[in-house]
């Protein structure tokens, strides 16, 4: 199993990450981003299977969280007494676009001066990560190739790029569990719905367990990533 240690800590820019390079003569960009309270190392576990081609990056979120890690938004009041009571206020196209832009600013700096290509690349998150994967497909369209959006969410104020179907021509990997009491079962069938209705088709893995993947949904996402199609 790939694991954080396997890989190298950089401070890159004034940000955290963590990098598993590639012996490919020509690699593909992953980018994996962590959810709420996580950080460069929470991703890793879901790399196992992937293929020694990609070059992955699990960059820091910007903004601290409490009561540990780091998260894509700015701290909500409320936030931390929502998420003890099991639930927490939902992101916002509003609170994650900041760092979203500054994610695809960041990505462009970092893979110019390791002179990797990424005009297009692929990414997938877990929870709050998840939202921020369906913003950078929606809003970034052109530079996102396949997207993995593991216990993740549609966040709201994306009505315009649902609209214009931003995602059409893309195949989108969503795994959901059905007791996750963090980002219910519901949310994530009603973002499928709304992500369909942004042009895309859909990848779905949905087991018995909570705000976590589950091994048949891991290896379903190792399948979606190591097909060589951009529609997944």
């Amino acid at each position: 199993m790939q694991t954080a240690t396997d890989t190298e800590l950089i401070n890159f820019n004034d940000r955290m990450l963590r990098v598993r390079p590639s012996q490919s003569e020509n690699p593909r960009l992953l980018v994996m981003i962590h959810g709420w309270t996580g950080d460069e190392n929470s991703m890793w576990v879901f790399t196992r299977g992937l293929s020694p081609d990609y070059w992955i990056i699990a960059p820091r979120a910007p903004h601290a969280a409490e009561p540990s890690g780091y998260s894509w938004r700015p701290l909500q009041p409320g936030t931390l007494r929502l998420a003890q009571g099991g639930a927490w206020g939902m992101p916002t196209l509003e609170t994650l676009l900041p760092a979203a832009e500054g994610l695809i600013r960041f990505i462009d700096e970092y893979t110019t001066s390791v002179k990797l290509e990424a005009s297009t690349f692929d990414v997938m998150g877990f929870s709050q990560g998840g939202a921020m994967v369906n913003v950078l497909g929606m809003l970034f369209p052109q530079r996102i190739r396949k997207m993995g959006v593991l216990a993740g969410f549609v966040p709201s104020g994306l009505d315009e790029y649902i609209a214009k179907k931003s995602l059409a021509g893309k195949n989108v990997f969503v795994a959901h569990g059905t007791k996750d009491e963090m980002v219910t079962v519901e949310r994530a069938r009603a973002s499928m719905q709304l992500l369909e209705q942004a042009g895309a088709d859909m990848t779905y893995c949905e087991d018995e367990v909570g705000h976590k993947l589950s091994a048949g949904c891991l290896r379903a996402l190792e399948v979606y990533l190591s097909s060589s199609s951009g529609r997944g």
